[in-house]
């Protein structure tokens, strides 16, 4: 019995240590040759020095196993080492068929306290490194699809976070990244759904380094009835819903949204009207405004955004 993804190529950002590692080991369990990416910084901000060690030890792990994979350690966020990075994809490989983003940084701070570079860091490497690769993936899926007229197959799974959902007040940078991530997820699929590309979006929640803070009060299982249990916070709970993204079982799963932890997936409405009102005259006053408006947000509890409900309705204990 072949495996879904058997002759399949796949490129995995940030792939060298928690979610990114999860999920390149899943694409490569479920049959696809990987270039696993990483640049390798050791902080979590995008310090320190670059280092292939983490994309290597991944493609070892992946080799070691009896797949195919390759290492890149180049960053995504510069446009023409996402280029190559891509580029070694389809020359080694013949084809790109899978794009996995994932690669990202945090620089956590107040929208008042904010630096310009911790705003432009985040942003470059989480929104402009999903361009990036999108860029050059799509070219190459849209220039293979015109040369065959027909279809071929092509799958985008990007990254973005419940913090764009719900809003994270310590992470404004993140947060607008995560949200513009989530505009060219559903851009890409209207564009590229001719060609036989889809692009989908998932919202993880997941215990990895970027996320040490975060889930800092969330204990590990442990003890005796935690024994042979995976942490409902672990990567693992993630990755076979990309590879999932990643088959042709997905094929008609093109610009969803899809919030996934600790045995739960689930797939996020765009957002609808929650209420609507109409003026009695040509044009709204501001006696009219303030006599609809005030009342209707005066209920809602102090500092609560319009997704944040739903949101927090997904935890799942």
């Amino acid at each position: 019995m072949s495996l879904p993804l058997e002759g399949r190529s796949a490129v995995v950002t940030g792939a060298g240590r928690g979610l990114g590692r999860a999920e390149a080991l899943e694409l490569a369990r479920l049959g696809a040759a990987v270039v696993v990416n990483d640049f390798g910084q050791p902080g979590r901000d995008g310090s320190g020095d670059a280092s292939a060690a983490p994309a290597e030890e991944v493609a070892a792990e992946i080799r070691a196993t009896g797949g195919r994979a390759l290492a890149h350690t180049g960053d995504v966020a510069d446009h023409q080492q996402a280029r190559e990075l891509v580029e070694l994809a389809i020359s080694e490989y013949g084809r790109l068929d899978i794009l996995v983003n994932n690669a990202g940084i945090l620089r956590d701070r107040m929208v008042f306290s904010m630096s310009e570079d911790e705003w432009d860091s985040v942003i470059r490497v989480h929104l402009k490194g999903h361009f990036n690769t999108t860029h050059f993936a799509s070219a190459h899926w849209r220039a293979r699809s015109k040369a065959a007229d027909a279809p071929v197959y092509g799958r985008i799974v990007n990254t973005s976070s419940e913090a764009f959902l719900a809003g994270s007040a310590g992470q404004p940078n993140y947060a607008a990244a995560k949200g513009g991530i989530v505009g060219l997820t559903t851009s890409s699929a209207l564009a590229l759904a001719k060609y036989g590309v889809t692009a989908n979006v998932i919202c993880p929640r997941a215990r990895t380094r970027m996320t040490a803070d975060v889930f800092a009060g969330f204990q590990e299982p442990g003890g005796e009835e935690a024994e042979g249990r995976l942490d409902p916070l672990a990567p693992e709970h993630v990755a076979p819903l990309v590879g999932y993204l990643a088959s042709p079982a997905a094929a008609h799963v093109n610009g969803q949204l899809l919030v996934v932890h600790g045995g739960m997936v689930a797939a996020v409405e765009r957002p609808r009207v929650a209420a609507k009102f109409d003026t009695k005259q040509d044009a709204f006053t501001y006696d009219e405004l303030d006599a609809l408006l005030t009342p209707h947000f005066a209920d809602r509890p102090a500092g609560e955004t319009f997704a944040a409900a739903e949101v927090l309705g997904l935890r799942h204990e």
